[in-house]
């Protein structure tokens, strides 16, 4: 003869239903579902037995009586509950567990003086907050004091004051820009010519060193080259307003306008010569 488990197994089979299904559906948990199948729930109390019964009957489309032995509706106390966390060595205690918690949260009201309490002790506790601040504060203020420094406070107002400053200075251009050197000859002369070309836009540029081609094509915006000679430096430029010069340490930029091409631009010991 079929045992309870066995039956119940076999019908879900017939439905084609798998056991996770069955787990999802019921929440109970899925190795419940595997000892009600196999019959191995015998440390269980049958009070819990018949309810995880009943559930899974009613799951299935069945009546419980025709499953459950000595069945009455009376016995079946476990209703759907989510066994999830359920223990196996201790069954018998989880459920009653989980009721009795339910019920008391669920009979808890706060009362009128438990309001006026709780608001009370939030109160508190700002003013607490409140009042430890302002003795950090003013802690740190004499600390600085003590020590000849100003406030924190006074600190961040003189450093947004400067800031201040420095920005309208740049606005209005009240810091002047250094101004390039002027073409003068140096009363002593260098042992090597040094130059630097910096581009503020695209230029083209041929150069030649003591009559050798050095550099021949586009200068990239941003970027620079130095190169040196003993003697003479021949360069041409396709956009003298472009870029800046600097000879021996002395800075050129008032080569020519944006666009303009030079050539024939001569650089010696004793200066520098621009040809048309």
């Amino acid at each position: 003869m079929e045992s309870v488990g066995e039956r119940i197994k076999k019908l879900r089979l017939e439905k084609g239903i798998s056991l996770e299904e069955v787990q999802k559906k019921t929440k109970i948990h899925l190795n419940i579902l595997k000892a009600l199948e196999g019959d191995s729930l015998t440390d269980l109390s049958p009070v819990y037995l018949k309810g995880f019964l009943k559930i899974y009957c009613n799951f299935l489309g069945v009546e419980p009586k025709d499953y459950i032995p000595d069945y009455k509706e009376t016995q079946t106390v476990v209703k759907n509950a989510d066994t999830s966390g359920y223990l196996l060595d201790r069954p018998e205690k989880a459920p009653s567990f989980l009721k009795t918690t339910s019920l008391k949260l669920s009979s808890f009201k706060p009362t009128k003086e438990f309001k006026t309490v709780s608001i009370f002790i939030v109160i508190i506790i700002f003013i607490a907050i409140g009042l430890f601040n302002l003795g950090k504060f003013v802690s740190s203020r004499r600390v600085h004091l003590a020590q000849g420094r100003p406030s924190p406070v006074a600190e961040k107002k003189d450093n947004a004051k400067a800031q201040k400053v420095q920005k309208s200075k740049a606005i209005t251009g009240v810091t002047p820009k250094p101004q390039p050197k002027k073409i003068t000859s140096q009363r002593e002369s260098p042992s090597v010519i040094r130059l630097i070309i910096r581009a503020r836009e695209n230029c083209w540029v041929f150069l030649k060193a003591d009559g050798r081609v050095v550099f021949q094509r586009v200068l990239e915006k941003g970027r620079f080259e130095s190169w040196q000679a003993k003697d003479k430096i021949e360069l041409s430029l396709g956009n003298a307003g472009a870029v800046e010069l600097e000879v021996n340490g002395q800075l050129f930029s008032n080569l020519g306008r944006k666009g303009e091409s030079r050539k024939n631009i001569v650089i010696t010991k004793e200066g520098l010569d621009i040809g048309k």
